[in-house]
């Protein structure tokens, strides 16, 4: 798809003292690939909006932590990936299930700890996974997620096919140890894995200024001689983009490569988070300049390739098909009571 550049790359100083090169080349998106990212992006929004409220009503137990703000990032991944392509991610994993085309009264049921859901009703929000979708979580532990994702991407290069491994994590998770281990694997025998770091500025109650030396996280894989780029992670465009030419350079046998997602979370880090370390004009700022849907709706209208009448269609249909699940989640069954345990039977070899 051809790729024009929308700003080019904006030096900026940080506090760390680090240079970030901003990469703002983008996809120039037709009516349909609009449509689809607006459907996806919106379906997300609508859905963790919905799982907001049932954990405000008690209906949903455990851990949960929201995507919104920061779905333009795993839809313009999506968007460049091809069927095989394996997705792994950190807790907060409902927008990436739903990317993957697992069904929403699958995800609803599983948070509300229901038969139906895509773990029984055993994992909760945080410990979902669709061997079908090559979905392979949801994982409660920081970091935890990347070593699995280069072990998917060792299996790709193992079975000399051409599919990459894609790695989600935040910039929290992006100090632990375990994540430059594998950094050093994936280079070592160049691996077809993706490494996607979601910054939204805090991990978990601290800003990235507080926590990392260096702030620019496109650069962490340096050392090791893996390329990295900060891409704007509220434009689906410039997402979509960055996206093509790291799958391209792992499929050809490049090895890793690292994206920086430089995007937003507009709750706190999980539900129990009042976010009081951040100001709301901080949090309003960003829902009006950078919103990832309303860049999209907005091309939409001024480009004359849907109407206001239009989208609020789609935004009816997708409430509708939200609505559904969340009614699936409250009325199916509870998980067997075989379901609590796992009878094993250890046989002495006589």
């Amino acid at each position: 798809m051809p790729a024009s550049a929308s700003g080019g790359a904006k030096k900026s100083a940080d506090k760390g003292g680090a240079r970030s090169a901003i990469n703002r080349t983008i996809v120039e998106f037709d009516k349909d690939q609009e449509l689809h990212a607006y459907r996806e992006m919106l379906l997300i929004r609508r859905f963790e909006e919905k799982a907001g409220q049932m954990y405000g009503m008690g209906l949903i137990g455990g851990f949960c932590h929201l995507y919104i703000g920061q779905e333009a990032v795993v839809v313009g991944m999506q968007m460049a990936s091809k069927e095989g392509d394996q997705v792994v991610t950190s807790y907060r994993d409902h927008g990436h299930m739903l990317v993957c085309g697992m069904e929403p009264k699958g995800v609803m049921a599983e948070l509300t700890g229901r038969r139906g859901g895509y773990s029984k009703g055993k994992g909760g929000s945080m410990h979902m996974f669709s061997r079908e979708k090559n979905f392979f979580g949801g994982h409660g532990i920081v970091g935890a997620q990347v070593s699995i994702g280069t072990g998917l991407a060792f299996a790709n290069h193992y079975r000399g096919n051409d599919n990459v491994s894609m790695i989600y994590f935040g910039d929290g998770a992006s100090n632990q140890g375990q994540v430059y281990e594998s950094f050093n694997m994936a280079k070592l025998w160049h691996l077809p894995a993706i490494y996607i770091i979601e910054n939204n500025k805090y991990g978990m109650g601290t800003s990235i200024e507080r926590s990392s030396s260096n702030t620019d996280l496109s650069e962490r894989g340096a050392s090791f001689g893996i390329p990295g780029e900060q891409v704007d992670g509220m434009d689906v465009r410039a997402v979509m983009a960055a996206a093509e030419r790291a799958i391209q350079w792992a499929r050809e046998g490049k090895g890793p490569y690292i994206l920086e997602m430089l995007t937003y979370r507009y709750r706190g880090h999980s539900m129990s988070d009042p976010a009081k370390y951040r100001s709301k004009d901080e949090v309003q700022k960003m829902r009006n300049d950078h919103d990832p849907i309303e860049q999209v709706r907005q091309r939409l209208v001024d480009a004359g390739m849907a109407s206001e009448a239009d989208l609020k269609s789609i935004d009816k249909e997708i409430r509708a098909i939200v609505s559904e699940a969340a009614e699936f989640a409250q009325t199916d069954p509870e998980p067997e009571e075989s379901e609590l345990w796992t009878d094993i039977t250890i046989e002495e070899d006589l």
